[in-house]
């Protein structure tokens, strides 16, 4: 008898894990995908994220599943033009550009807002063709902090906005601003009260959702010494009253809404902050009690979710690139975007056919400030990226490579200096930038090499080079990938190049390949 339980118990065991590992499993994106809103149309999800700085902006994402996902758009191709946004004059705007979009559908026409600090405006872009656009955009003043619209069933759009003290507003019907002599009002005095008095953020990130009757808004909340934390509001009418309580208060996963699924499940998408890869999203089951969603497994973020299992974020998030063009293929895949706006005149995948090409766009002594670097996610738990470089029309003064790219940015690349060249390691700490190690180099072709881990917030990376490909050799140290708010975003590979000196000199990377491994 005894055997046999035994061998139930094993069984029992390995059937239940068999069906664990066909599930889902949180995080459900292991990379920078923040500020996520989303909406279902048919049997298809769309969801618009934050890239704030980097252009094109607004990514679009699309998916079958709700967990395995592919960028298929950008709401904008650049915000505008200025300094902040041109990296001219020493300016930048890290940490601003556009900040957290909302996507709706109303009509035959899908729409995504976002707002910018750096611009002081409300944006709103319109396509009936989410994957393929065009895009018509609309801005108007104020920047609307973290807004969310609503198209009621009266005909009449409503958009939320604010922190701590919420505020509603009606708009025109077409979106073009604010509508005169609409609803326009504090929404609620105090959304973060059901967190209690002692708070550090106030509640933001407003999503706004008119479900069975009834009006829903949830919101993020930062009490002190506590955890960031959803608030869910409820309304009988758009003007109130409301009445909130907390809705989860697990790892610090918050901020986001409710989304459901053709045969009626319901979900909760949110993020976590987690350290150096970024703010990644985490989804929590739903259930409804009494007129309210109920969020999570006994208040907790399950690990698994009922939902298919993921693919892994190659190629749909980030993906490898040789560089080489068919017909009709864009020159740069939708998984790439540049470090603010880029000069469209010093890059090219079709000068050279199969490389690359970064032209010096900016004279500087510091990466931060040096236009047309390219990036693309680092991803969770482990993750590299690889490149080859050809470096023989560098100019004097100029730096090309490899980079682990935040505030506190690491790199690998080749100096050009009176008349030689070396291999530089650079780490940056607190901002300031220091050589750690170099080696002298005659050639004209290098491989470089940056790997990630990201294991529960371990959050070290390391740099690598080699002469043919095979043999790879550590360069400088360890480098810690701490997430910092001047950048408000999570590390990212990028492939640069930028003069000290003059402009003129080019480099030509002759691919970029991932791997979910350090």
């Amino acid at each position: 008898m005894k055997v046999l339980y035994n061998l139930l118990a094993i069984f029992l065991i390995l059937t239940g894990s068999n069906a664990q590992d066909k599930k889902a499993q949180n995080p459900v994106i292991f990379a920078d995908v923040p500020d996520l809103s989303i909406i279902r149309i048919g049997s298809d999800y769309y969801m618009s994220s934050t890239t704030m700085h980097m252009n094109p902006g607004v990514p679009i994402m699309k998916s079958k599943d709700l967990i395995n996902w592919k960028i298929i758009n950008y709401a904008y191709d650049t915000l505008g033009s200025s300094d902040e946004l041109n990296l001219d004059n020493g300016k930048n705007t890290y940490g601003r550009g556009s900040w957290a979009s909302n996507i709706r559908f109303h009509n035959n026409m899908f729409y995504v807002t976002t707002f910018s600090q750096t611009t002081g405006k409300t944006y709103i872009y319109t396509t009936k063709d989410i994957e393929k656009g065009p895009w018509k955009e609309i801005s108007f003043s104020s920047a609307y902090h973290d807004h969310s619209i609503l198209f009621d069933d009266d005909g009449r759009v409503y958009m939320v906005y604010g922190n701590g003290k919420l505020f509603i507003k009606e708009l025109k019907s077409d979106l073009s601003g604010i509508k005169e002599k609409g609803l326009d009002q504090v929404l609620i005095e105090n959304a973060s009260s059901p967190a209690g008095n002692n708070i550090m953020l106030g509640a933001e990130g407003s999503q706004l959702y008119k479900i069975n009757g009834k009006y829903y808004l949830f919101n993020i909340v930062w009490p002190k010494d506590g955890m960031r934390t959803v608030l869910i509001h409820r309304a009988d009418k758009i003007a109130g009253p409301w009445e909130g309580k907390i809705g989860l208060q697990d790892l610090g996963v918050a901020q986001g809404g409710l989304i459901d699924t053709p045969d009626g499940k319901w979900f909760s998408y949110l993020f976590r902050d987690y350290g150096g890869v970024g703010r990644i999203p985490y989804f929590v089951p739903v259930k409804w009690v009494d007129g309210w969603p109920v969020l999570g497994e006994n208040n907790k973020v399950p690990q698994y979710l009922d939902l298919p299992k993921s693919k892994g974020l190659i190629p749909g998030i980030v993906n490898s690139d040789d560089f080489s063009r068919k017909k009709g293929d864009k020159d740069l895949p939708l998984v790439w975007q540049w470090n603010h706006n880029p000069d469209n005149s010093l890059w090219s995948v079709q000068e050279r056919k199969g490389y690359l090409r970064l032209k010096t766009a900016s004279i500087t002594n510091t990466l931060t400030q040096a236009k047309n670097t390219l990036t693309q996610r680092t991803f969770g738990p482990e993750c590299s990226g690889t490149t080859l470089l050809e470096v023989s029309q560098m100019k004097d003064g100029d730096f090309a490579g490899l980079t682990l790219f935040q505030k506190d940015f690491g790199l690998v690349g080749v100096k050009a200096e009176n008349g030689s060249k070396r291999i530089v390691m650079i780490e940056t700490v607190n901002g300031i930038s220091k050589e750690i190690q170099s080696v002298p180099f005659s050639g004209n072709k290098i491989y470089f090499k940056a790997s990630c881990n990201f294991k529960d917030k371990t959050d070290l990376g390391r740099f690598y080079y080699s002469l043919n490909g095979k043999e790879w050799m550590s360069i400088g140290n360890e480098i810690k990938l701490p997430y910092t708010l001047p950048h408000f975003m999570g590390y990212r590979f990028g492939l640069f190049n930028y003069a000290e000196k003059t402009l003129g000199g080019y480099v030509d990377f002759d691919y970029f390949h991932l791997e979910n491994k350090n």
